[in-house]
């Protein structure tokens, strides 16, 4: 990034108090809508309470405003990862820090990943600088074909980070629903369907002395808004056959807002997918036949899942604690397999907020909150880096503690050196 660029953006950011939304004006921008507006070269974005209340290539700005002149660069929406376990996870070889899921635990459905999220964990800061806002995060899957409740938040870091506590409930069915009951799919749709009954038979009168086929009252309750349609339901499953199931079972049970995570092989079955209205969350670099469920996997999963029509968004699996930010970079290689650009970076902004119901986010538009990230290129590209990103129209730190540890360590002098690195 230009010193000059960071210097500008220091004086605009100093003259607003931290933590409050800022109004600003960005002006001559390279702005991706995510709408029908499409990509409006030299645009203005005015940013006023924390929600975009201009847009245009020559709007009205109030007298006085701070503006920031971002000399042709790309302005998009704040990314949102759409399937992560950041916050949930410190150190991955450490058991103690890790909360994705509790294989000895008694309960499911009940279980709420937000009860074990820090938003000052150094994954969330990580994932912040490289231009993500918005995470949706997915409790492991362990002894249950139920993982419990995911949420949604944003990445500020503060205590004052907005979670959607009970945003979806994960189910995972396949090999991995296979293992959770007793070694088959068979048993483990018997299971399903059996704790959707559970769910929806539940009744507060029978007290937490109630016990149904396969989920305690607890959970029972916990599962009602999914049973009912309340709550979206992500359904991690990857071979074409099991994606069948999934939707004779929505197609049975017509209330459910589902949609699938994995999807491996979601090309097989995309015309069948387009048909029931069920989104996929996929993997683009999740590519090889790594396991039996995925023999199909290929790179054009996505270029043919989204031609066909099939509502499609990008997230990263592998290590997604704290690299949940590479899904900017399986997006740009998706472009590389075949997807549009408008597709990829609508597959990682307003797809992602479509799926999950985040109103007000994943788009540039007026009345739209104020997530927004300027680029010092393509989005797309590998080499790409915010310039400034902003959350609900307040500025946040280009700064993580990996970034505070290369500024530390990176110029120190001979004479403050530690003695061991003094020889």
């Amino acid at each position: 990034m230009r010193r000059d660029m960071l210097i500008g953006l220091g004086l605009i950011f100093s003259l607003t108090p931290s933590g409050l939304a800022q109004d600003f004006a960005i002006e001559n921008a390279r702005v991706w809508t995510g709408t029908d507006q499409g990509t409006l070269e030299q645009a203005t974005v005015l940013v006023q309470d924390g929600v975009i209340a201009a847009l245009g290539t020559d709007p009205d700005l109030p007298v006085g405003i701070d503006r920031l002149d971002a000399a042709g660069a790309w302005l998009t929406p704040g990314i949102i990862s759409s399937a992560s376990s950041t916050g949930l996870v410190e150190v991955g070889a450490e058991d103690t820090t890790d909360d994705r899921s509790a294989a000895e635990g008694l309960f499911s459905a009940a279980i709420v990943a937000a009860d074990g999220f820090n938003p000052a964990a150094a994954s969330v800061g990580v994932t912040r600088i490289e231009g993500i806002t918005r995470i949706a995060v997915v409790p492991g899957l362990s002894s249950s074909l139920i993982a419990g409740q995911g949420f949604v938040a944003d990445t500020g870091g503060t205590a004052q980070t907005e979670v959607d506590r009970k945003a979806f409930t994960v189910i995972g069915l396949g090999e991995s629903g296979a293992a959770a009951s007793g070694g088959s799919r068979a048993a483990s749709w018997v299971e399903l369907r059996a704790a959707f009954e559970d769910a929806l038979s539940f009744s507060e009168e029978d007290g937490e002395d109630g016990t149904g086929h396969v989920l305690n009252a607890v959970d029972a309750r916990a599962f009602g808004p999914a049973a009912r349609g309340e709550q979206l339901i992500l359904v991690a499953v990857s071979r074409a056959s099991d994606i069948r199931a999934v939707l004779r079972l929505k197609a049975e049970m017509p209330q459910l807002n589902i949609a699938l995570l994995g999807a491996e092989e979601g090309w097989l079955v995309a015309d069948e997918l387009r048909a029931a209205e069920v989104a996929v969350i996929i993997d683009p670099f999740t590519n090889l036949p790594s396991r039996f469920e995925s023999l199909a996997a290929t790179r054009h999963n996505a270029q043919r899942l989204i031609l066909a029509g099939v509502t499609t968004a990008f997230t990263h699996f592998d290590d997604s604690s704290h690299q949940a930010r590479l899904v900017l970079q399986v997006a740009g290689n998706s472009v590389a397999s075949g997807v549009s650009h408008d597709d990829a970076l609508a597959a990682i902004t307003s797809v992602p907020a479509d799926i999950f119901g985040l109103e007000g986010l994943g788009r540039i538009a007026v009345g739209q909150r104020g997530d927004l990230v300027l680029w010092d290129g393509d989005p797309l590209e590998v080499m790409s880096a915010p310039k400034a990103i902003w959350i609900d129209g307040e500025a946040q730190p280009l700064e993580s503690r990996q970034t505070r540890l290369r500024d530390r360590y990176l110029d120190l002098g001979q004479a403050s050196r530690p003695l061991a690195y003094s020889r």
